[in-house]
């Protein structure tokens, strides 16, 4: 059993947090921006305890946590007033699961480096239901034995965690992650349209393809509510469109090419204008289907 603290009990931290706690057997302290989300988070589990700043949950911690929006955020909760910098103690190690730059997550690597505690950019992928279930794949940067101290710990809410490399590359494999992901649910869109347009049986259609070289878990998990024209099953347009923003911008600074990365980046800006911010990204299907 460590120490642990986590810090930012949203849709993915809410239950992250949780495994630890339970499936971990991890003694938790968390933090919240909004105290009463950390409040019922306490009283849901039964343990725990709340902090009123990310400094005091750092405190004396073996492992710290957090999952947040952004690099505002992120930057916010570590290196600003109250921030979990000023109290992680040497030898600790910090584990960053949001989906932020590259830029980042060095700059907080250098950061930890300097004060003597370890630091991992550590995103994570699956979705809310990953969350839930404790099933995440966890892509990591990082120094090898730093990982190795905080692997089992990440072990709690993961399926899979690999580290890729230095830090920065877990980072770097979250946006590959979206780039990929962003022409899959494009293509399934298109696919279900077409579908639809052709008046074809979809179900006997995706039962069909899915067991070909078609198959993905897009297509396994979200023709069905794609096709009924339910999207709220899984990760927003607003939180995908701020994923590939960060996609992009490192493709213009290492040089890469990503042509349908930026083009659908456009199709999700004209999801949030049809009010679209927080279906999920499987709602590429509602543009085609406006007319």
């Amino acid at each position: 059993m460590a120490k642990v603290a986590f810090i930012g009990l949203g849709v993915m931290g809410y239950p992250m947090a949780g495994h630890l706690l339970k499936k971990g057997g991890h003694e938790l302290t968390v933090y919240n921006r909004n105290a009463a989300k950390a409040e019922a988070w306490v009283k849901e589990y039964g343990a725990g305890k709340t902090a009123a700043t990310p400094a005091e949950a750092a405190k004396d911690q073996d492992f710290v946590f957090s999952c947040v929006g952004n690099d505002e955020d992120l930057r916010a909760v570590t290196l600003g007033k109250d921030g979990a910098f000023e109290s992680v103690r040497k030898g600790a190690v910090f584990i960053d699961n949001t989906t932020v730059s590259a830029n980042i997550a060095r700059e907080l690597y250098a950061a930890a480096k300097a004060k003597g505690f370890g630091f991992l950019d550590a995103p994570v992928s699956g979705g809310s239901a990953g969350a839930q279930n404790g099933v995440l794949t966890v892509m990591v940067g990082g120094e090898a034995d730093v990982f190795a101290k905080a692997e089992p710990v990440i072990a709690a809410f993961a399926r899979m965690v690999t580290l890729i490399g230095a830090p920065g590359a877990g980072q770097l494999t979250k946006m590959v992650n979206q780039i990929c992901i962003a022409g899959l649910v494009q293509g399934l869109a298109e696919g279900v349209h077409f579908a639809q347009k052709s008046g074809l049986d979809i179900s006997k259609v995706m039962e069909t393809i899915s067991k070909g070289a078609a198959g993905s878990w897009q297509m396994d998990n979200r023709w069905k509510t794609m096709s009924e024209a339910k999207y709220d099953y899984g990760f927003a347009v607003d939180w995908m469109r701020k994923d590939l923003w960060i996609a992009l911008e490192e493709a213009r600074q290492n040089g890469a090419t990503l042509p349908v990365a930026a083009l659908v980046d456009q199709f999700y800006a004209e999801v949030q204008r049809l009010g679209g911010k927080r279906w999920d990204t499987s709602s590429l299907l509602a543009r085609l289907n406006q007319n």
